[in-house]
């Protein structure tokens, strides 16, 4: 399978530094861009447009959204929908991420109605999960993860490996420049890799990506891991010149 390098730029840049970041990530790689690789870009929705125009006659990148609302239409202010999504290019979306578990309060039974809808309208979805460091420290991180699974992908039926990624994301490693240790990586990454293959007939084939402070310096060393079939890379994709290393490590 193709590794996949995902770009989440969150609340970030402006319609010039989005156009800037694109154009500049394109340039970067796209001559030099392994075999085994896909970049994805995830914007925030406003430059979704531009992003698109930069990307959307390129193989092997692609747009997401940062999320969506399960209907296809209706008096949801403020929400979008995965039609509107894959109107402006979207071929994947993001669901489960911490930040709208947490900070936003999506329940696990809310995330999996959003998989399922998602899936349904023809998104590709990258499902996020992790533990909180409490949550490890009690070492229930087995726990925690088979759970989020389990809630957030019932019902779930997949056509192919290609339409449901994994995103292993340590909340306690996002953004605070804490990388989980190789040991940790790996025992969660089969911890997931087991479910899926006993979920899934084609288990061995979805792509489990890794993210939490993921950086140049040592991107090379994650991707290169059993498992590891990609990465979600946050602040270090707000700079094309260190995405592009993370893109080309």
């Amino acid at each position: 399978m193709k590794q996949l390098i995902a770009a989440n730029w969150k609340m970030y840049k402006k319609w010039e530094e989005a156009l800037s970041t694109a154009r500049e990530i394109l340039v970067g790689t796209h001559k030099q861009l392994p075999d085994n690789r896909e970049v994805l870009i995830f914007p925030s929705f406003p430059l979704l447009k531009v992003v698109s125009d930069i990307i959307a006659e390129q193989k092997e990148y692609y747009l997401g959204g940062q999320n969506f609302y399960p209907a296809l239409e209706g008096a949801f202010t403020g929400e979008v929908s995965p039609t509107q999504l894959l109107d402006l290019g979207c071929s994947y979306a993001l669901v489960g991420h911490s930040e709208r578990r947490h900070l936003f309060k999506e329940d696990d039974s809310f995330l999996a109605k959003k998989v399922k809808f998602g899936l349904e309208q023809g998104l590709k979805i990258v499902f996020c999960i992790g533990e909180k460091l409490e949550e490890r420290k009690a070492n229930q991180v087995k726990e925690v993860l088979l759970y989020q699974l389990e809630t957030g992908l019932q019902d779930i039926v997949l056509k192919d490996s290609e339409t449901l990624t994994i995103a292993y994301e340590p909340v306690w490693a996002i953004g605070t420049g804490e990388v989980a240790n190789i040991e940790d990586i790996l025992e969660a990454h089969k911890i997931i890799r087991d479910f899926l293959k006993e979920r899934f007939k084609f288990g061995e084939e979805i792509r489990i990506l890794y993210g939490g402070s993921v950086k140049p310096a040592n991107a090379s060393q994650i991707l290169s891991l059993d498992n590891v079939n990609g990465v979600l890379v946050g602040g270090a994709s707000l700079s094309a010149d260190s995405f592009n290393q993370i893109i080309l490590a």
